[in-house]
């Protein structure tokens, strides 16, 4: 990995502290960005009800729930990161680096649109039908199917990363000079991720769940019924 990477890595990390100076400059915006968060969290607990409860996807689950959709402040997790960006790109394998960068780009593009579907709502009471209204008022429907994309790419990372045996013993090996880089915080989440998916052994048939479902939502979101939109608190 060279330099380059690290300035991609940093260049979505800015994004996202520059999305939280909007919302820290408009108390209003940041409170609608919180529900829109919180909303969205509960309407992917609808969505995969039966995954939750299912013990071979509940793991991988409640990983994207929390770690890839939840309305956890990653403030001081991101802050730090940033910090360590480089001595990511040198300790961490290439493989690893890349999906890095892409649960990177997936938060920064996350925020963005969270901020935006703030903007289009009138209050942060959010119902199935304003919720559906702020999407359509957005106009960025590319960029939530984009979104899709780079989570379900994250995710076929993970899956990958269970069947290589040699990365699957350099993740472990990494515990010990991921922390005396900084990096627990990255290395937790790649463990995380990467116990969760080993649980289901074998992810293709929970990634194209996931791949229906969104993609599903998403055309529903779109359309002009309203009644068409499924699992919507």
């Amino acid at each position: 990995m060279t330099h380059g990477d690290s300035l991609l890595i940093l260049g979505e990390l800015q994004r996202v502290a520059e999305e939280r100076c909007l919302r820290a400059a408009d108390p209003a915006l940041a409170e609608r960005v919180q529900s829109v968060k919180r909303y969205q969290q509960r309407r992917f607990e609808l969505t995969y009800a039966d995954l939750l409860s299912n013990a071979r996807y509940a793991a991988a689950t409640r990983f994207f729930l929390e770690e890839l959709y939840g309305p956890a402040d990653f403030t001081q997790r991101d802050a730090q990161f940033e910090r360590v960006v480089p001595a990511l790109v040198r300790v961490f394998p290439a493989e690893i680096v890349r999906t890095v960068s892409t649960i990177t780009r997936l938060h920064a593009l996350s925020e963005s649109l969270d901020t935006e579907m703030a903007r289009q709502l009138v209050s942060p009471d959010i119902t199935a039908g304003s919720y559906q209204l702020a999407w359509q008022r957005t106009g960025r429907r590319e960029d939530r199917l984009l979104q899709i994309e780079l989570t379900l790419k994250v995710g076929k990372a993970l899956e990958h990363y269970t069947r290589n045996a040699v990365i699957r013993t350099t993740l472990r090996l990494m515990r010990a000079p991921a922390e005396a880089a900084g990096l627990a915080s990255l290395q937790r989440f790649l463990e995380l991720g990467f116990d969760a998916f080993r649980k289901m052994r074998g992810a293709r048939d929970f990634l194209a769940n996931v791949a229906t479902r969104e993609r599903a939502l998403l055309e529903a979101l779109f359309s002009s019924d309203t009644a068409a939109v499924p699992n919507l608190p």
